[in-house]
């Protein structure tokens, strides 16, 4: 009964005075502000919430400044590939984007034990779900630092001859003699062997084989075919053409010539433009370039039956 007659002075005591209802309202206003509010066990304050988003926008702008930072650098140090260049920005943009959330969550009083302790156990399970691709990130970390394969390069990667066009962080991105773009997972280059005719140079050797006649002059032909290599305008000077006499054939002795070109990527064209030469060189001096032929034997008997019956 007491109760009820207290409840009702203070209705009425609000209603003849509704400042001081205001006023209360207010008062837990600041009370929120100054006490916070709990999550679980942590009690987290809005000056701690505000202090917390802070770090993360200065965590965002230190990001910002250092990308373009070392973008600077590396233009300056000649690296000019897009892709290069904004794998390593986003690798700063994600390390010290973390850094800047731990230290935040750190600040809000969240025991960071704890949620190092749930990430650990979702990262193992996350890496056996994403092993592929965790894989083939650490793979483009390795080129990017190693630098053994740059934008540009000529490879030779599952037996065909690709140019890189771009290097992601997850893939690369290379382009076949037939203008055909493919997309080849970092991890296959670190993995497996893979020939990089412009690692230290683009010197690539273009290798003709040609068979000529038993009847030939081989003197001729050697002598012939050094001539025709020489005279190439698009060979590399300072080094000699290679005539070697490769094997004695069912049909034809086999000869190889080999000449140097300065970019490797152009050696299907440079060698139809080597066999040409070699074809009218060959022509000019009248030796035969042998084909594939079988000589056929018959037993005497055979023969005279097929001539009583007139075939000759």
């Amino acid at each position: 009964m007491l109760t009820y007659l207290w409840q009702n002075q203070e209705e009425a005591a609000a209603e003849q005075d509704p400042q001081a209802g205001g006023e209360a309202d207010s008062g837990g206003f600041f009370s929120i502000f100054q006490e916070g509010f709990e999550i679980g066990d942590t009690r987290i304050t809005l000056v701690n919430l505000v202090v917390a988003v802070l770090i993360v926008i200065t965590a965002y702008q230190i990001s910002r400044f250092l990308q373009g930072l070392v973008e600077q650098g590396m233009r300056r140090a000649r690296i000019e590939h897009e892709g290069t260049i904004g794998t390593v920005r986003r690798l700063i943009h994600y390390t010290i984007i973390v850094v800047g959330f731990l230290t935040a969550v750190g600040m809000l009083g969240i025991k960071l034990g704890t949620l190092l302790t749930a990430g650990a156990i979702f990262a193992v399970a996350f890496g056996f779900a994403m092993q592929n691709i965790a894989q083939n990130f650490v793979s483009g970390l390795i080129l990017l630092i190693e630098r053994s394969i740059k934008p540009s390069d000529v490879l030779e990667v599952e037996g065909k001859i690709v140019r890189v066009v771009e290097m992601g962080i997850r893939s690369t991105i290379v382009r076949t003699l037939d203008d055909e773009e493919m997309i080849v997972p970092n991890s296959t280059l670190v993995q497996t062997t893979v020939k990089n005719y412009t690692l230290r140079d683009s010197l690539y050797r273009v290798r003709a084989i040609v068979g000529v006649s038993y009847a030939s002059d081989m003197d001729l032909v050697a002598k012939t075919l050094e001539e025709a290599s020489r005279e190439l305008e698009w060979r590399v000077k300072d080094r000699a053409p290679r005539i070697h006499l490769l094997e004695f054939g069912d049909s034809s002795v086999v000869w190889e010539v080999s000449v140097w070109i300065q970019n490797p990527w152009f050696a299907p064209r440079q060698l139809s433009r080597l066999y040409q030469a070699i074809w009218f060189a060959l022509k000019e001096k009248g030796i035969t370039i042998a084909f594939p032929q079988m000589d056929l034997h018959l037993d005497p008997r055979v023969e005279a039956a097929l001539g009583a019956q007139g075939v000759s």
